[in-house]
């Protein structure tokens, strides 16, 4: 266990040091963990997430048609007319991508966004970085609100036999939706005041940009529609997101072909696909596989468990932070997946509702990994798209705006959730 240890600390290391090189320091890593033999041949398939894989693909296919269209354009036009100036632009627009988060996938969200948050630094001449930033940071905040919004919120739904009214209203009192939005509404705060400096004026323009296609656009409204009717599904195969977002884009590029009737039409958006950041993923999850084969994150399990003793106020504080700093460099997924058993356990041990633990299992893990640029997928997709329109992310413009954000969020639910379910 202590080699998969060092082997992973290293690996986030140079991740964080050579941010140009992450893609190769992971994979590279992985592939170490495979030829050791930490990660068995037998359990590589089963350590990738094909579905996030898929969806990424197929999202990004979607978008650059989307982008093509002009209706990315046209959007910032639309929201450019409704705000004062940059720093409420960016606050908008993270806002906005926190409520569609609440319902589809963190990445996709981050993907349908981006675009039009470029689109509006472009008008206005401004750095897009810290835009696309306040909207994966934001996209991972909602994804614990409702059942829908996230994995893990869906783990917990499941294991715990919560409905989608549940996370509003459970027990007879106000569930962690609430909690969510409450530091959503301190996080927006947060941010309004990153930004602060940011009042330059948005000049008014008297014509919105000429949409080419809506194609596109009924395209990508069908890619959410489908994704939150697929999460009602109940045993649904794993990579049903993904194949939602592939078959769309395979309709998209049809469409797209019989429109122009050339190759450039199917090629242009394949090419859009950013295979360094699918590598980077592809990496990460491989690494997990391994340092999960290796007993490693049982093992943080058990130590939070130990370290809460038997006061629940200490075991409920211990879960939330300790889940908010493991989830920064491990993928929350397996975490969580591990931790809900442990919880049930010590629940039952300490004859205590598991709710609260529960909730702060959920909000810490989601919340976690917007403290580090390669926590969270969003994250690492949102820095992808930055790389290819030509921007640098360096750890320090991430780390600017996620941990503020992050403790902005964490710090009123973690009240919240104690006052309601804790006391």
């Amino acid at each position: 266990m202590i080699w998969a240890i060092i082997l992973f600390a290293v690996t986030y290391v140079g991740m964080l040091t050579f941010s140009k090189y992450r893609p190769y320091i992971a994979l590279g890593s992985a592939l170490i963990f495979i030829v050791t033999g930490m990660l068995p041949f037998g359990e590589i398939f089963g350590a990738i997430d094909f579905n996030v894989l898929l969806m990424i693909a197929g999202t990004m296919g979607l978008v650059q048609l989307f982008i093509d269209s002009k209706m990315p354009a046209r959007l910032a036009d639309m929201i450019m007319l409704k705000v004062p100036n940059v720093q409420m632009a960016a606050v908008a627009l993270a806002l906005f991508a926190g409520v569609i988060s609440a319902f589809v996938d963190n990445v996709a969200t981050v993907l349908m966004i981006a675009p039009v948050a470029l689109e509006i630094c472009k008008k206005l001449n401004t750095n897009p970085v810290p835009f696309i930033i306040g909207i994966a940071v934001s996209s991972n905040l909602q994804g614990a609100a409702t059942l829908v919004g996230d994995t893990t919120a869906i783990m917990l739904g499941s294991y715990a036999d919560m409905s989608f009214l549940d996370f509003f209203w459970y027990q007879g009192k106000p569930g962690i939706f609430f909690a969510v939005e409450l530091g959503a509404l301190v996080s927006a705060i947060i941010l309004a005041w990153i930004f602060r400096r940011e009042k330059g004026k948005i000049g008014k323009t008297q014509s919105l940009t000429p949409v080419t296609d809506y194609v596109p656009t009924v395209l990508l409204c069908g890619t959410v529609v489908l994704l939150i009717l697929a999460s009602f599904i109940p045993n649904k195969p794993a990579i049903t997101n993904g194949l939602i977002c592939m078959t769309l884009l395979v309709v998209g590029l049809i469409y797209n072909f019989i429109k122009n009737k050339n190759k450039d039409s199917i090629l242009e958006p394949l090419k859009a696909i950013d295979f360094e950041t699918i590598g980077l993923l592809l990496g990460l999850f491989l690494m997990i596989g391994g340092i999960t084969n290796m007993g490693v994150i049982d093992a943080a399990a058990g130590l939070l468990a130990k370290l809460g003793g038997g006061n629940v106020f200490v075991l409920y504080t211990v879960i939330v932070w300790a889940s908010v700093l493991i989830s920064a460099f491990i993928d929350n997924i397996p975490y969580v997946a591990t931790m809900l058993p442990v919880i049930t356990g010590l629940a039952a041990a300490l004859g205590i509702d598991p709710a609260v633990l529960y909730f702060g299992l959920l909000s810490g893990a989601t919340l976690g990994g917007n403290c580090t640029p390669i926590g969270a997928s969003a994250n690492i997709t949102g820095i992808g798209i930055l790389r290819k329109e030509g921007y640098e992310v360096k750890n320090k413009d991430f780390f600017r705006i996620g941990i503020p954000f992050t403790l902005a969020a964490i710090i009123p639910a973690y009240i919240y959730l104690w006052i309601f379910y804790g006391i």
